[in-house]
């Protein structure tokens, strides 16, 4: 456990326990609604105990309920559990229940769905979190590139070699070179006849290499290691950008070594080079100036540079057991490049748009990293990058916990960066308060995939420890893939909204409904089946119905949510308070009027205001759809699932007030009265349509509450 891959491992391990935004949000939500809740409910018990036993109640008969010691107790008893069980109702209608249901529904399906859009989600969570994403923090390599490098320059010495041919490199460097390439490296090649094309293997870089050498030139890998003995293996590590090995040919006393890795590394370590004809020269200023600039050039080309370095020394003990870090001669430099995937620059733009940070964190040298952040998009170019843009690993470290947390934010891309620099980042991320996405694929990435908010791994070059560390399993190893999951994080988060907004109606006016006629009348109108039933309907198939809406464009217009944005925004407010003022209006005219507007009895009235209130809540349905646009029914052909819901509440609700009177307490109604139930909830459409003209402030009710009792306080 005491060494870093043990240390490492252990940091991955634990379970932080973390709960997620949505979940922090929903928790307060429910305990709200819960204290509400059960304080109407006792409210209505005291009422209605009070004006039990204060003689104010008559029964069907007009005679006094309740008459001193001369009620007998078991009338008194059935009273009081009848008051309770109404009370009881109200906090079972108040709280929720259908909520973590509706979360659940919504999260496994867009699950099922994500899975055709290249991402197989792992922690249901994090489909809901991916929507309040505020900053992502991606790999460069296989993400926004295609990791499929290729060797596309060559310089030896000061020259760039056009040719390849025998006659235009010196035996000596080319042997040098063979061994350098061969013996030095991680990938290997199999040839499974001497006719058939070689198969590499090994990391992309080491695969690039050692086909540019096979194939450009010449090199026959099987017989240079034949030919050689290796002594000593320094392996590549990100500290010191570099591998190294020493090794001698057979038959001679002479030691090699050879080194590769970053040239700012390697040429720090060199105090020759070698020409195209084999010639050995000094490595003074000008020359070191020109290989500087040469190295400068290719990375702003978006090439990844590797040099190559070698030295010779008398065969002794000595050389076998370590190796030399001066007096190097420079072999050459090989620029590799890994072309942008199709479509990154749309998708980067696209999370751009949505309000989402995009911060790109890789191993290479900073003229490479922003070579490629300005391909990609993520910086603008080279003109108009301001400073503490662009930051380098060790320079992120090596600040002050002060200073990183205040440049952390204008930090776009960090280059020569370490998986320690990007765990601290996102740390440094959270702390601010953003809600923090991170993609990688190596093992050394566990760490920050675990400590992110969301960890998106990659499904093909993506190690096991990665994916076992993350919460999103990206299959295509695609960024454009990061932004389709953003978008579906975003479409969960705001089907969760649709369903709170709409239920919330229904608790809302379910609540004013029965304390208001409690207070009033002594009786609640809705009995405790009906409300059960009502919740029953709203909460297990609203749920169902909301929670499969697709993702739209327009989720990725807005700026997302993060950490501190309430879950009930006043467009909600607006929304939900508009339909329930009207149906509170509705219900409680026919309370108190219904009899004589209808000409009907008390319990055909109780069965008007109880279809009244289910058929509101089916047109709501629809208004619930969208929160901002007025036309809700666009795109509704296109969920046929939705659309069998609302048929089948609406089948439901004919069965029970028509045939299941003495369950729901019902009376049958008549064509006129069902047609006057339907005209009345259908007002819900032009009421729901008018309200969204209505402009409401940005900012939270509540947040602009507290400031202006603040300014009075303060005055």
């Amino acid at each position: 456990m005491n060494t870093t891959w043990g240390e490492m491992m252990s940091s991955i391990n634990h379970d932080s326990n973390e709960r997620t935004p949505l979940q922090v949000r929903l928790d307060k939500l429910t305990s709200s609604i819960g204290k509400v809740g059960l304080t109407v409910a006792f409210l209505v018990l005291v009422v209605l105990l009070v004006r039990y036993f204060t003689g104010n109640t008559q029964d069907e008969n007009g005679i006094q309920e309740f008459n001193g010691g001369k009620t007998k107790f078991n009338d008194v008893m059935n009273e009081v559990v009848r008051m309770v069980s109404d009370a009881v109702t109200i906090v079972v209608v108040a709280i929720p229940e259908g909520l973590p249901l509706a979360v659940t529904l919504t999260l496994a399906y867009s699950m099922k769905r994500m899975m055709g859009d290249q991402a197989m989600v792992r922690k249901l969570s994090a489909c809901e979190t991916m929507g309040s994403a505020t900053t992502i923090c991606t790999d460069k390599t296989g993400t926004l590139t295609m990791n499929q490098m290729k060797v596309t320059q060559f310089w030896l010495g000061k020259e760039v070699m056009v040719d390849y041919s025998l006659s235009a490199i010196s035996p000596v460097v080319l042997e040098l070179l063979h061994h350098g390439v061969g013996l030095n490296t991680t990938g290997s090649i199999y040839k499974p006849a001497s006719s058939a094309v070689p198969e590499f293997s090994g990391s992309p870089t080491e695969k690039a290499i050692l086909s540019w050498s096979v194939l450009e030139l010449g090199m026959d890998m099987q017989k240079v290691k034949k030919s050689c003995t290796v002594f000593h293996v320094e392996a590549f590590n990100s500290e010191k950008k570099r591998s190294g090995i020493s090794m001698r040919k057979n038959g001679e006393e002479t030691i090699h070594m050879h080194w590769k890795g970053a040239p700012e590394m390697i040429l720090g370590m060199c105090s020759d080079y070698y020409e195209n004809t084999g010639t050995k020269k000094t490595l003074d200023e000008d020359a070191r100036m020109s290989i500087e600039q040469t190295i400068k050039h290719m990375a702003e080309n978006s090439l990844r540079c590797i040099a190559f370095a070698h030295k010779q020394i008398p065969g002794d003990e000595r050389a076998q057991q370590s190796l030399d870090e001066d007096g190097l001669t420079l072999l050459g430099l090989v620029g590799i490049k890994d072309p942008c995937r199709p479509g990154v620059r749309q998708a980067v733009e696209a999370c751009r748009k949505a309000g989402v940070n995009i911060k790109m964190i890789t191993g290479d040298n900073v003229f490479t990293a922003r070579a490629i952040a300005i391909e990609c998009g993520i910086l603008p170019s080279i003109e108009v990058i301001k400073s503490g843009e662009i930051v380098e690993g060790v320079e992120f470290r090596n600040y002050t916990p002060e200073q990183r947390m205040e440049k952390v934010d204008k930090i776009r891309v960090m280059a020569r960066s370490s998986p320690l620099d990007k765990l601290l980042m996102v740390q440094c991320l959270k702390q601010k308060g953003h809600v923090v996405a991170v993609t990688g694929d190596g093992t050394n990435d566990a760490p920050a995939l675990k400590e992110a908010d969301i960890g998106l791994s990659m499904g093909i070059q993506g190690t096991e420890v990665a994916k076992e560390s993350s919460d999103i399993v990206i299959l295509d190893d695609n960024f454009a893939s990061v932004a389709t999951v953003l978008k579906w994080g975003r479409c969960v988060y705001n089907n969760i909204q649709k369903f709170i907004q709409f239920q919330l109606t229904v608790n809302v006016a379910a609540l004013v409904i029965n304390f208001v006629a409690a207070v009033s009348a002594g009786e609640v109108p809705l009995s405790a089946v009906q409300l059960l039933w009502v919740n029953l309907i709203m909460d297990t198939l609203g749920a169902l119905a909301l929670a499969t809406e697709r993702p739209t464009e327009e989720l990725m217009e807005k700026p997302p949510v993060g950490r501190t944005e309430p879950l009930i925004t006043n467009v909600m407010w607006r929304n939900l308070i508009a339909q329930a003022l009207y149906q509170i209006a509705v219900l409680l005219t026919l309370q108190f009027k219904g009899e004589s507007i209808f000409g009907v009895t008390n319990k055909v009235n109780d069965t008007l205001i109880f279809n009244t209130f289910v058929l509101c809540q089916v047109f709501n349905e629809f208004n619930a759809r969208k929160l901002e646009k007025r036309n809700v029914f666009k795109g509704i052909h296109k969920n046929r699932l939705f659309l069998g819901i609302v048929g089948v509440t609406i089948v439901l609700q004919v069965v029970m007030v028509e045939f299941l009177k003495k369950f729901a307490d019902t009376e049958r109604l008549n064509w006129g009265q069902w047609g006057a139930c339907i005209g009345i909830a259908a007002v819900s459409w032009p009421i729901g349509w008018a309200v969204k003209c209505i402009p409401v402030p940005d900012r939270p009710f509540l947040s602009l509450h507290k400031s202006l009792t603040l300014k009075i306080l303060l005055h």
